[in-house]
């Protein structure tokens, strides 16, 4: 018996996907315990010098009502189409493994539900950390667990940058430039910057960890675009890095609050050390304290190997694995507002400020400080209007 299996896309993700695939064939078959081949690959476009060209289709019928094809990656990226062509998938008892964590956040909820209504199964390891194995630890070895957080470096994009600030004294805006210039920023770069896609990663994970469909609308997002050389300086001084941090906490009234905002990292914490394109996530439960993963968060082959590690699950897995799995939210009163977030915060100052901190560093810039007080967003907000702070950065304990 040989098991046949599709690719939706032949992008970066796609083409990484069909490359480890026959690289590695006689290794994962072994895995899977089954012979195994890709049968289609879907693009739109032409790859007429292909060694794979005999099995692109640009009609999605083909895969859909072919009966051989039990199993289907999907690494188009977007919404839609993606969504409409997973969910058929689905409808027809194809297991569909994706990398697209747009879909996921937005969509998760539905296409689970649909993966378990036609015993069948809708895997996202490569969603969240690309190579690093998050999604099935967190809800396979990390079950016995009561989890009350997850803090994570969710884009590489983002802590690439911020490296170059602090290795090479290098400002943002050159920062982002060398970051598009080596391929790890998009033309466009809001999404990385402004915070979007490590929202939408903190989506996925919420949802897996407390069980309901969390929507990025509902997570309050700020980036890195406000960062400069003198948070940076004062920062390293006083002992920490500043980090772009996504994190979910389970407050006491049973809500929880997740979030995504530059966040200062003391030097004690391992995160503080992941640096350049690598991604890091800090789980917190009562059996284990704390654990970390640790891994290349985006890239060609890092997901393409998540995708492929999720296909050889799905041809092992005759029936819907139910401990991935969340229930639709018709609203989000479960999730706390920003408001509630607490955590010692640090301020930067015009220069000159008469103010007395904790912790104080005077630096060309202006001065900065951290306060010792654990404060609200709200109150941290009124702390900083009262001081005229240029800044506010909330520290990750």
């Amino acid at each position: 018996m040989s098991v046949k299996f599709a690719v939706l896309g032949h992008g970066v993700v796609g083409s990484g996907v069909v490359e480890l695939f026959y690289k590695n064939k006689k290794s994962i078959e072994k895995r899977a315990g089954v012979e195994m081949d890709i049968k289609y690959i879907l693009d739109l476009r032409d790859f007429p010098d292909s060694p794979y060209a005999d099995k692109f289709t640009k009609n999605f019928d083909d895969i859909l009502n072919d009966d051989e094809v039990i199993s289907v990656a999907e690494c188009m990226g977007g919404v839609e189409p993606a969504f409409t062509f997973v969910k058929a998938c689905l409808e027809k008892g194809k297991s569909v493994s994706t990398s697209n964590k747009e879909l996921v956040a937005e969509k998760g909820d539905i296409l689970l539900k649909t993966a378990k209504e036609h015993n069948c199964n809708f895997f996202f390891e490569a969603s969240v950390g690309g190579a690093i194995p998050i999604i099935r630890p967190l809800h396979r070895c990390l079950a016995a667990n009561d989890i009350t957080k997850v803090a994570g470096i969710l884009n590489g994009t983002t802590n690439f940058i911020l490296t170059k600030m602090y290795n090479d004294n290098m400002p943002f805006d050159e920062a982002l430039k060398l970051a598009q210039e080596l391929g790890y920023a998009e033309k466009d770069p809001t999404a990385d910057i402004e915070g979007h896609d490590a929202c939408r990663k903190i989506c996925i994970i919420s949802s897996l960890v407390f069980g309901k469909h969390v929507y990025p609308k509902s997570v309050y997002t700020k980036g890195i675009k406000d960062i400069q050389l003198c948070d940076v300086e004062a920062s390293d001084v006083l002992g920490y890095a500043i980090k772009l941090v996504a994190s979910v906490t389970k407050l006491e009234n049973g809500k929880i609050l997740p979030c995504v905002m530059p966040t200062l990292v003391s030097y004690d914490n391992i995160m503080s050390g992941v640096n350049d394109v690598f991604n890091a996530v800090l789980v917190y439960g009562d059996g284990i304290d704390q654990t970390m993963f640790y891994g290349r968060g985006a890239g060609k082959l890092p997901t393409a190997s998540a995708v492929l590690g999720d296909v050889i699950e799905a041809v092992k897995h005759k029936v819907t694995v139910l401990s991935q799995s969340w229930e639709s939210s018709s609203d989000d009163s479960f999730v706390s507002k920003i408001s509630e977030f607490k955590s010692r915060w640090y301020f930067r100052v015009p220069s000159g400020s008469a103010i007395n901190g904790v912790e104080v560093y005077n630096s060309d810039y202006g001065m900065s400080f951290i306060t010792s007080e654990e404060l609200t967003f709200t109150q941290a907000e009124a702390k900083a209007k009262e001081f005229g702070a240029l800044a506010c950065l909330p520290v990750l304990e």
